[in-house]
């Protein structure tokens, strides 16, 4: 990064908690189980679990929503929780953080998804999730929906966080993207690989390589680079950038112009990538509220994925 650059992203750094984000997107609840494995299980040649602990946090857009609140921001997130225990506790866990939850919608119909992983001397041994993927009800929509309309004109930026688990619906887009342009405001995607067809003519998405390369039709063992994706899915659905996760080796940012810059990530040893993309598209759409352009806030996502 040029060194004259600093100055400038320093500025945007301080100008962070200007920032007010509306997330719309499938709200989870992320349980740690943290444990020892001393022993194989007799019953089957499985390592048992001697559980420790037990932690819970916000997942899904709401782990966006508390990144962007712990970078400063004002969020308003948007989203369905059932009407459980699971639900209750993600509300507790946003209103203790003074967030607004106003956008997010209990519904008595599904349950709160959840995301259990259990980890043993700090490996992770395993991943259940409990949820329901269908599309939410038109009464789920209609409520998110009202919920925009009343905070469009307060907001600086959107973000759509879209993990395939029901909220994310091309009715509920056809409502909300129109509105979000009429006001001058920045959309930045976090794409479904299989739902990149709703997203036209939003500002940015933020696939990581894997989902790219699924939405390009590219198999394993086709040759490409990764300039011609971004391109690709640039020029296809007709954004102002696509900002391409490429794990360890960084970021590809590919801008409508056609100016492509790789950015080397800034981790110096890379373990385990979960959460980064949420990482990114927080610290990204936050620099972008606070006046940075596409190129400074992807250094800035860069530094804090890294």
């Amino acid at each position: 990064m040029d060194k004259d650059k600093v100055p400038k992203l320093t500025a945007i750094i301080n100008k962070l908690e200007q920032a007010k984000i509306l997330t719309i997107g499938d709200i989870m609840l992320d349980e740690f189980i943290w444990g020892s494995v001393n022993r194989i299980s007799p019953e089957a040649p499985v390592p048992v679990v001697l559980v420790k602990q037990e932690t819970f946090m916000p997942g899904g857009s709401l782990n966006v929503a508390h990144n962007i609140k712990t970078l400063g921001g004002t969020v308003y997130p948007c989203g369905i929780v059932g009407r459980d225990l699971r639900g209750r506790m993600l509300l507790k866990m946003m209103r203790k953080e003074k967030v607004d939850c106003g956008g997010i919608v209990t519904d008595v119909a599904r349950p709160t998804t959840l995301k259990s992983r259990i980890i043993a001397h700090s490996q992770h041994v395993v991943r259940f999730d409990r949820e329901n993927t269908k599309e939410i009800g038109e009464e789920a929509q209609k409520k998110i929906i009202a919920f925009f309309k009343e905070k469009i004109e307060e907001i600086d930026t959107v973000i759509i966080e879209d993990y395939g688990k029901g909220v994310i619906t091309p009715e509920l887009l056809k409502a909300i993207v129109p509105l979000a342009k009429k006001f001058k405001k920045k959309i930045v995607v976090d794409p479904k690989d299989n739902h990149f067809s709703y997203y036209k003519g939003v500002t940015s998405i933020t696939p990581n390589f894997k989902e790219a390369k699924k939405a390009c039709g590219i198999q394993d063992g086709d040759e490409f680079n990764f300039e011609d994706i971004a391109k690709s899915l640039q020029e296809k659905h007709k954004l102002e950038s696509v900002l391409l996760t490429l794990s360890e080796k960084g970021m590809l940012l590919y801008e409508k112009s056609g100016e492509a810059t790789i950015i080397p990530t800034a981790a110096k040893e890379v373990y385990d990538v979960s959460g980064a993309g949420d990482t990114v598209i927080s610290t990204l759409t936050v620099a972008l509220a606070a006046g940075a352009d596409i190129l400074e806030a992807t250094y800035l996502a860069n530094y804090a994925a890294g």
